[in-house]
This record gives C-alpha cells, structure tokens and sequence, in this order.
C-alpha cells in the first residue's frame, strides 16, 4: 500500500485554478519530487496536502486513511510532517530550543504539572535537550547547539528547520525548495543530508527548482504545469519528456 495517495485534487483561488485534478502515490522509503516551472502549482499542492489549504475536491489518503480536512498539528500526530518554502524559524529563541519545539505533539503539556517541575517532567525536559542536541549534530549542526537562531547562516537555518521537523519523528517529510538560496557547497549538505533522511526510513516529498538535485535524489518525479500533471515517472522518464522540455524551455525546444 503506498503511504500517501492522492486522487484528482483540485483547489481554486479567485475563479484561477491553481491545482487541477491531480493525482499521484508516494511509496514508502522513497523520494518523491514534484517540479515545475514557476507558477505551476507546487506549493499550493503542498499546502493542500498538509492541510495548509482546503481542497475543493479530490482526496487524500495517508495510509489508506482519509485525511481531508485535517489540521495541520492532526496531520503531524499521524507522521507527516514539513518545511516551508520561507523560513519559520523562532528568531529569538536558541537553535536547540527550535529543534524542541518540534516535539510538542508528543509532550504531557500539562501547565500545573509544569509550573510544579515534577520530577518526570524535568526528566522529560533533559530528554528533550539531548534529543534535540542529537537531531543538530544530525543535520551537521552539532558546533551550533548554544548557538542564538538569529546568528547561523541562512544555510545552517536551512537544516535547522529539517531538524526540528525531524524531532516530530514523521513517517513523511515534505520539503519545499530546502536548496533555495543555497550556494554550491551549502546544496551539495542539503543533497546529502536528504539521502540520509531517506536512507533512515523516512519518505521525502521535494519541492525544489534545483534541476541537478532533484535530478540526482528523485526515486519518482511528477510534472506540474498550469496546476495540472504533465508528466509523471523517473529521472530518466521525466528528462527526456517533450512535453516536460517545452514547458522549461519553450515549446520549439
């Protein structure tokens, strides 16, 4: 059974189509990338998914589970978790205590047992530390745990945020565009640092404009265009598409 199958999603905004009867499947350990030029729908499409977004119809089953209409944080407590295309990172809070603040949902968020720091509860809150300092290193932070957010780079900033998502512990992370603004070296961690996520069990959904790196990690590729499929299938499949060639680069490529 795939993980996430989705099956004729549309939405609407202001009469303009933004995404168009679209369906695809995402197996279990695989990375899953949808591309397409500016425009195409690829962040709206996320968004639906996880519940940014309510579609005007279509479905979407996570694990064979109909999941429309779910709220983001209930969408979390199931697996899926995800980055933004946009940083949303806690400027004035450390960078550990971004990380912890991705394991929430599976915190007792009793305030009077809070406000007493029982002893599990401080037990719990060193659990969490080490966790969350562990996720760092993880991600190739580990030199950074002390450090304020507002003093890493945008590239460490970038996986601090897959570090927190992480500290979810989802069974599928969507990344939209994790390489954009990156500078070479900084997208080849990325790159890496996705094919470990992946190799560890946890499937990828990628957003992303970086050709070469979707390139390089996708198991699966679909095409948007217009909010619409116009191409679904591997590297290889996608690469030498005609419909996928014209619509990157003009239609008497």
């Amino acid at each position: 059974m795939a993980l996430l199958e989705v099956e004729n999603l549309s939405a609407a905004f202001g009469g303009v189509k933004a995404v168009d009867q679209v369906s695809f499947r995402v197996e279990p350990g695989s990375i899953f990338s949808v591309i397409g030029p500016n425009g195409a729908g690829k962040t709206t499409l996320f968004n639906l998914v996880t519940g940014i977004y309510h579609a005007d119809s279509g479905e979407v089953r996570l694990e064979g589970r109909r999941v429309n209409g779910l709220k983001p944080y209930e969408l979390a407590r199931l697996g899926l978790s995800r980055t933004f295309q946009n940083l949303q990172i806690c400027m004035n809070m450390t960078a550990l205590e971004n990380v912890m603040v991705g394991a929430h949902l599976r915190l007792d968020r009793s305030p009077l047992k809070a406000m007493l720091r029982l002893p599990a509860i401080v037990a719990r809150d060193r659990e969490l530390r080490r966790e969350a300092a562990e996720l760092m290193a993880y991600v190739g932070l580990a030199d950074q745990v002390s450090a304020e957010a507002d003093a890493l780079s945008y590239g460490a900033l970038k996986r601090l945020e897959i570090a927190r998502a992480l500290a979810a512990r989802p069974k599928l992370l969507f990344l939209d565009e994790p390489a954009a603004g990156l500078n070479p070296t900084e997208t080849g961690e990325i790159d890496g640092l996705i094919q470990k996520v992946a190799e560890s069990g946890v499937t990828v959904v990628l957003v992303e404009h970086d050709m070469k790196l979707v390139m390089n990690l996708s198991d699966h590729i679909l095409v948007l265009d217009y909010g619409r499929k116009l191409a679904e299938g591997t590297a290889a499949e996608v690469r030498r598409n005609p419909d996928v060639i014209a619509a990157y680069l003009g239609a008497s490529a």
